[in-house]
């Protein structure tokens, strides 16, 4: 059976995540263990005992985010998880897909997903940008409404989700502008976002090159399992293709209706595991493509749920 692993992003933490899954598989404490030897820092106690206010700032989420993904699919790989056909990543998922398919060292992952989380916390003064949803526009009619607003103030589609359902990013002003313009061009729903930072738009440009040196520094190795990337919504077709698209991640769109698509399209998947904690991939999953199941793993019960039906359908 062909089968995917999707590793989610921001926004799927939350207060006493995978506790019950620490109980049941070692795997988890190992991980963070590990993170908090290389990062010096107990993300396990963010994690339980929160607040999520905290939990909510890119410089906590990101690596607390990444360490978790990781955590689970190490707890997948410890339950006897065969390996995945392909691996895909949201936004900053993307990181944890890239150690899953063996491209990225977890502990060179941690400190490059620590350094830019910090890089995009400053990349903008404090209240100058986030980012905002629209519900219930074409990807075009959104492309649109934002260049109809876009000056030299920055709103820009940033988040491809799902059919119907796109985040943009930019400078507050901007965004609050085209919402307004959408609303009265017919979106269902327009609403910022309890984002801080623009990520994915052009104002992460001088972050994306800040990164580029820390990207080149590591050790990338080919990876040994096909990887669908953000930027092209495809699997790059070596390591230096793979490379390029990493280095515009942070100011390039997130393609995920486009991933999930390819996911099914050219590697002939039946099923998807979402590595993360949550359930956020396998609801957009349902608005891109119902007959593609995505299934989470973030419990004891979900991930046995989740490995036995991949052995059914072996």
């Amino acid at each position: 059976m062909n089968f995917a692993a999707v590793f989610p992003g921001q926004g799927s933490q939350s207060v006493g995540m995978l506790k019950e899954l620490s109980e049941a598989h070692s795997a988890v404490s190992d991980t963070f263990n590990q993170a908090a030897d290389v990062l010096s820092t107990d993300y396990w106690q963010l994690a339980q005992n929160g607040p999520a206010e905290k939990l909510a700032d890119t410089r906590i989420t990101q690596p607390l985010m990444f360490i978790s993904d990781i955590a689970i699919w190490r707890a997948l790989q410890q339950a006897g998880m065969p390996e995945p056909t392909v691996v895909a990543g949201h936004s900053l998922g993307e990181f944890a897909a890239l150690v899953a398919c063996g491209a990225l060292p977890f502990a060179d992952g941690l400190t490059l997903v620590k350094r830019r989380a910090e890089i995009m916390a400053t990349a903008v003064p404090e209240g100058e940008g986030g980012m905002a949803a629209l519900i219930g526009m074409d990807d075009e009619e959104v492309i649109k409404v934002c260049a109809d607003t876009t000056g030299a103030r920055v709103s820009e589609a940033a988040n491809f989700n799902a059919p119907g359902q796109v985040a943009i990013s930019g400078h507050i002003d901007a965004l609050e502008k085209t919402i307004e313009l959408a609303k009265e061009r017919g979106a269902r729903k327009a609403i910022m976002l309890a984002v801080s930072v623009p990520n994915h738009s052009s104002i992460m440009n001088d972050a994306g090159s800040q990164l580029v040196t820390l990207i080149d520094a590591i050790d990338w190795k080919e990876p040994a399992i096909p990887i669908v990337q953000n930027a092209q919504a495809s699997a790059p077709a070596d390591l230096n293709a793979l490379l390029k698209s990493l280095r515009s991640h942070v100011f390039s769109p997130v393609l995920w209706t486009q991933s999930v698509q390819a996911l099914k399209s050219n590697y002939n998947v039946s099923s998807v595991l979402e590595v993360g904690p949550g359930k956020v991939l396998c609801g957009l999953g349902k608005r891109i493509d119902r007959a593609l199941p995505h299934q989470p793993t973030e419990s004891p019960e979900t991930m046995q749920a989740a490995l036995d039906a991949l052995a059914a359908n072996a």
